[in-house]
């Protein structure tokens, strides 16, 4: 009944005492512990060109086991006494033993006298305690060491392997799979594990024995046929012989730490860059289309026509409900992603990302600014342009209808100023035709206005850039010299006539007043009958009502035209009755006038036709402008909820970013139903912009009952959007800063409170003396020259304010505990084999293939004296890493 005996002190090794009298007993020593202590020392001593063959021996006289402390430790030992006396033996033991007590091992039960007199238990003990001390003890492995930490380290490097299952130091390593899975893992060329079995234990163990003597330089120690003979085999033999293992692979284990820093670093790297790329892409892609799309919308070149105007502004309100949402979201999350993509670059350690020149955060602010300036711009010049065609195309056809009249007027008019008639007529015709030519002129006189608004209006469709002006001017030009050839023409028969007069003596008085008064009365039918076949462009109630008001005016008239159209009549009765009656050879025509009964009487029917139509044109009308006060107060009930709504939420969502309530998880949470809130109301934009279009078709361009339109909805909407997401994004790059650098929720809690308290104007900002306030009442004494150091690092933008984002960077910078450019440039020191150079084949052999090549691609050629052909520059390499040089 054998136990170790617990160490009453630190550092205290013990050789097996009897459970009952704790005293040392005698005990016969197995040969396989005694070849494994021999073969260990004997691995060791051959460094100094010696070895032993009898372990009881030859440690007898201390000068070899003084050699052995000073081949483990490096270190020189007293001056060994050369004599062969048992006293000096006994002086040599005992410095080997006093140096074993200096390096932290209290001896106990063993003795130098013990040792000399070639006690086999007391030098086994002796042995035991030396290879505890410097071949296990200083075995270190996730915190823990000596054995435990042996054995940790043996169950992760066998954890992979198939039928090894390392739990102790005894029966675990009987199948000799476990040792063969140790050389396995770390020279998989030396054993072909797939070809050991596990019912095979001597040719296991034989195998890896005789790989780790023959290229580990590990002497064999244990014996096959006493491991596989032996219930349960010996497991400080198994201990000391499997610590060779963790030394002569220790190297490989620094490498291994080495590798995985550098992979961590790389990986970190390796995903910025992409992150970087994925910016530049999406930051050059909503340039580009913002750089199409402006040109389109400051393009302000005139269309001919109402429906090609029409069909510009359909364009536009196709690119505002389908093509800009999908960009203003891109523009969101080209914002969010390089505000998350600064917080990982502050969070490993590396520089500030800054884009490409011209694809700055800003840049892409300032196109948009741009952008929405020409949109702005576009949409109000297409409404202004489409009421300019409006009005185009209400002249033109007035002016159509005017010069139509006036032509039909004019038709012959020339021919019969020129005829020669007077030269053969009779007194009575003189007089007739003289008559005649006065109502004539009188007639002339009255068309003179018709032909100033023609010429009117084609100056102002001229001055309105009316697009077939040319064609229009030509006629108006036609009109007006045909005008002038009139007035000429006129003149002249006039004077003609005159010449003539004192010749004729007799005039029909009758036909002259008929003539008189007919040539006004048609004059005044032709412009009624124009007035009411006029159009006519309205926008209000109001309007509507004066045209009606107007009509209304004009219809009381009738009465006293229709007077006055029976006196003509009457006139023209009593000339025919005087010709019935005296029998005057007159041919049935009145020679003063070519305006007779039947014409006033088919003129005065027409006028009668036309009120009624007119009428109904204003009824229409006049539904129509109340269809469109529906659709004003239709859209303004809407638009006046919706825009204090969107008000609210802009507040709400503020005082969120502002205040502190509960943890950055609940602030998220709420921020996020906010969101959700906020995109379930979009139905209601859109309802919006349904009315909105529908007032555009309809053509209405004010509304008096609401200040909100359409462009203010859709800004604020986009703004509300923007500043949620914005929100959203500024909480979670909170929590992945907390969490990254270890900070606490009460810690978060106590920047927040510190951080609002000196936010004096509530803008979600500091300014560069409130920041200044906050640290001095935190307990910094910041002179002058810190404080402008430390707002150089909180506000690289020198914009004089300080973040939420960059104080909480600030106040857990110091205790972040983050990699550096020394440590990777140490990490590749180490896998250099402490070379100041690496080679591709070295990186390959130690780091995973993409890593491996990653480092290849971008390490500058060394330029050292002591390189060879292909060595990497490492270090300039290191240092690139983060930021501190180009690579």
């Amino acid at each position: 009944s054998l136990f170790w005996d617990g160490a009453s002190q630190p550092g205290e090794h013990c050789w097996p005492r009897n459970v009952q009298t704790g005293s040392m007993m005698s005990l016969s020593i197995s040969h396989p512990l005694l070849d494994t202590f021999t073969a260990w020392c004997n691995s060791h001593l051959r460094k100094a060109g010696t070895q032993i063959e009898n372990i009881e021996e030859d440690f007898r006289d201390g000068l070899k086991l003084m050699l052995l402390l000073e081949v483990i430790s490096g270190e020189r030992l007293e001056k060994p006494e050369r004599g062969k006396m048992r006293v000096h033996k006994i002086s040599n033991v005992n410095k080997a033993l006093n140096f074993i007590t200096r390096k932290g091992v209290k001896l106990v039960s063993i003795g130098a006298e013990e040792i000399v007199d070639g006690n086999a238990k007391m030098t086994l003990g002796m042995i035991w305690t030396i290879i505890l001390r410097f071949a296990i003890q200083d075995i270190s492995v996730e915190e823990t060491s000596a054995k435990e930490g042996l054995l940790l380290w043996c169950q992760r490097k066998t954890a992979p392997y198939k039928n090894v299952n390392i739990q102790n130091f005894h029966i675990s390593w009987k199948d000799g799979l476990g040792f063969c899975a140790l050389i396995h893992r770390h020279r998989p060329e030396l054993i072909d594990y797939g070809k050991l079995r596990k019912d095979d234990p001597m040719t296991n163990l034989n195998t890896a024995f005789d790989v780790a003597e023959r290229y580990l330089d590990i002497p064999r120690m244990l014996d096959a046929e006493d491991i596989v003979g032996t219930a349960r085999p010996d497991e400080k033999a198994i201990m000391t012989y499997v610590s060779s293992f963790y030394h002569a692979f220790s190297g490989a284990q620094k490498a291994e730490t080495a590798a995985n820093r550098i992979c961590k670093v790389l990986a970190v790297n390796q995903d910025n860059e992409r992150l970087m790329e994925d910016y530049e892409k999406l930051a050059s892609d909503l340039l580009e289309w913002i750089r199409r799309t402006i040109p389109w919308l400051e393009n302000r070149v005139p269309e001919n026509t109402m429906a090609a105007m029409q069909q510009k502004l359909e364009d536009f309100r196709d690119y505002r409900r389908l093509h800009k949402p999908p960009k203003v979201q891109e523009k969101c999350q080209l914002e969010i992603n390089f505000n998350t993509l600064q917080t990982k670059l502050r969070l490993s350690n590396r520089p500030a990302f800054m884009p490409s020149e011209g694809k700055m955060v800003s840049d892409i602010s300032n196109a948009w600014s741009g952008l929405e300036g020409a949109e702005k711009g576009y949409e109000e010049w297409l409404l202004n342009e489409i009421r300019r065609l409006e009005r185009l195309d209400h002249l033109a056809e007035k002016f159509r209808q005017k010069a139509t009249i006036h032509e039909g007027w004019t038709a012959g008019k020339e021919d019969m100023l020129q005829q020669k008639d007077f030269e053969t007529a009779s007194l009575s015709e003189i007089k007739a035709l003289l008559k005649k030519h006065e109502a004539f002129e009188s007639d002339l006189a009255a068309h003179q206005d018709r032909v100033e608004q023609i010429a009117a209006i084609a100056q102002e469709l001229n001055e309105l850039d009316y697009y077939d002006s040319p064609s229009v001017n030509a006629r108006c030009q036609r009109i007006c010299d045909l005008w002038d050839s009139l007035g000429a023409l006129t003149q002249k028969r006039s004077e003609a006539l005159q010449r003539t007069e004192k010749l004729l003596e007799t005039i029909d008085q009758l036909y002259l007043e008929f003539a008189k008064r007919a040539a006004p009365f048609n004059n005044w039918m032709e412009g009624a009958m124009e007035d009411l076949q006029d159009t006519f462009i309205v926008h209000t109630i109001e309007e509507i009502q004066g045209l009606t008001a107007a009509h209304e005016q004009f219809k009381a008239t009738l009465p006293e035209a229709d007077k006055e159209r029976q006196a003509i009549l009457g006139i023209h009765n009593e000339i025919t009755k005087i010709v019935q009656t005296y029998h005057v050879n007159m041919a049935g025509t009145n020679p003063y006038t070519t305006i007779t009964p039947q014409t006033i009487n088919a003129k005065w029917e027409k006028v009668r036709q036309l009120v009624p139509q007119r009428d109904q044109a204003l009824v229409e009308e006049h539904a129509r402008q109340q269809n469109n006060e529906r659709l004003r107060r239709q859209f303004a009930s809407q638009a006046n909820v919706i825009g204090p709504w969107i008000q609210t939420k802009m507040e709400e969502i503020g005082r969120i970013s502002i205040e502190m309530h509960g943890t950055l998880e609940t602030q998220l949470t709420q921020l996020r139903q906010y969101e959700k809130n906020i995109v379930n109301y979009k139905p209601k934009i859109d309802q919006l912009e349904g009315d909105h279009q529908l007032i555009q078709e309809a053509l209405i361009f004010d509304n008096r009952h609401t200040n909100y339109t359409m462009e203010h909805i859709r800004v604020g909407w986009e703004q509300l959007l923007t500043t949620i997401a914005r929100t959203i994004n500024e909480i979670e790059n909170q929590i992945l800063t907390r969490d990254a650098k270890g900070i606490s929720q009460d810690q978060m809690n106590e920047f927040r409170a510190s951080f609002n308290h000196f936010d004096r104007k509530r803008t979600g900002l500091m300014d560069a003396d409130d920041f200044k306030t906050c640290l001095i009442s935190m307990g910094y004494n910041l002179s002058e020259a810190e404080f402008s150091r430390i707002m150089s690092v909180v506000d690289p933008n020198r914009l004089g304010l300080v973040t939420f984002q960059a104080f909480i960077d600030f106040m857990s910078r110091e205790t972040a505990d983050t990699d550096t450019a020394d440590q990777v440039m140490a990490s590749f020191k180490v896998l250099a084999g402490d070379k100041n150079y690496i080679l591709p084949e070295e990186l390959r052999r130690e780091l995973p293939p993409d890593q491996a090549e990653y480092c290849i691609a971008r390490m500058a050629p060394y330029s050292g004296r002591d390189g060879v052909p292909g060595a990497l520059d490492y270090m300039s390499f290191s240092t690139a890493l983060y930021g501190e040089s180009d690579l």
